[in-house]
């Protein structure tokens, strides 16, 4: 009698094609069926390494009810690949779902690793390495948003967020009211033509993207842990801003483009930089 079918859970490129294995390669030849997210999306995949395998839809819409499809399948003894549009299976994409119920059939669930956004954009970050938390795709309203970025404030670990490009000015903004001004890297379009790596402060990262042209592409946001913001503070509020103005100017900069300048560099808005150099203003003139 057979004990049933493996589920191979696929890793697939999420950008440049050249990132599959040859391993996801050859299973993707030889399983009996590839569940995908999106079957014209892995059509093209499979296309252009002439794979010929026959595919079936499973995504966020139908999960469910093609779980129980495909469990039967499994139980049959055919060998399924699940495959999300990029990247792994159940990320943030459809999966969870099949694995659970093939665990629970006792089906060989079977991990075929390989490209992962998250895990790419943190080693290229700069970013701690050692403790990470990834928490998806933050709430698209602002208020939830915001919420949620207050119930992560305390992680002593590298925050890790995927983000709409139409969102990402408005999430860095709230980031840097709720977290602070941490160091934080927005990663954008990761092994395509036009990846990008901007590096900074989350206010600084504000800035740029409130300014930027149309933001375009898939987009990792990372965020320095809990307390890094706090030693960046308290260097910054030892830092004469009265000082660091004057220096600027002596290189030549008028004043309004020293205190941007110097709030930048101290990681902090422009209305903050100046109540700090009227502040201290005020305390030399006592």
């Amino acid at each position: 009698m057979s004990i049933g079918g493996a589920l191979y859970i696929v890793s697939t490129p999420i950008g440049n094609l050249e990132d599959i294995t040859g391993r996801a390669l050859r299973l993707l030849r030889e399983v009996a069926l590839i569940a995908c997210e999106d079957t014209r999306h892995t059509s093209k995949l499979l296309a252009h390494f002439g794979i010929h395998t026959p595919t079936i839809s499973y995504h966020e819409h139908n999960e469910r009810e093609r779980a129980l499809e495909l469990l039967a399948r499994l139980r049959e003894g055919a060998s399924i690949a699940i495959v999300s549009d990029a990247g792994t299976p159940g990320i943030n994409d459809p999966g969870f779902h099949l694995v659970q119920l093939a665990i629970a059939n006792s089906l060989p669930v079977i991990p075929v690793p390989g490209a992962s956004a998250l895990v790419a954009a943190l080693v290229a970050s700069g970013l701690p390495t050692g403790e990470f938390f990834f928490a998806g795709f933050l709430p698209p309203k602002a208020n939830a948003r915001r919420t949620r970025l207050a119930e992560l404030r305390s992680l002593p670990a590298t925050l890790i967020f995927y983000e709409a490009p139409h969102r990402i000015a408005a999430t860095l903004k709230d980031a840097y009211e709720i977290l602070g001004a941490r160091a934080a890297v927005v990663a954008r379009e990761m092994t395509k033509l036009h990846e990008e790596f901007v590096r900074g402060t989350l206010p600084e990262l504000a800035t740029h993207f409130a300014s930027a042209e149309r933001v375009r592409g898939e987009i990792v946001l990372l965020i320095d842990r809990a307390g890094a913001e706090s030693a960046a503070e308290r260097d910054n509020s030892e830092t004469s801003i009265a000082a660091l103005v004057a220096t600027l100017e002596g290189e030549g900069l008028d004043h309004r483009a020293a205190l941007k300048k110097a709030a930048r560099i101290l990681g902090l808005t422009r209305a903050e930089a100046y109540r700090r150099l009227v502040a201290e203003r005020r305390s030399d003139e006592e």
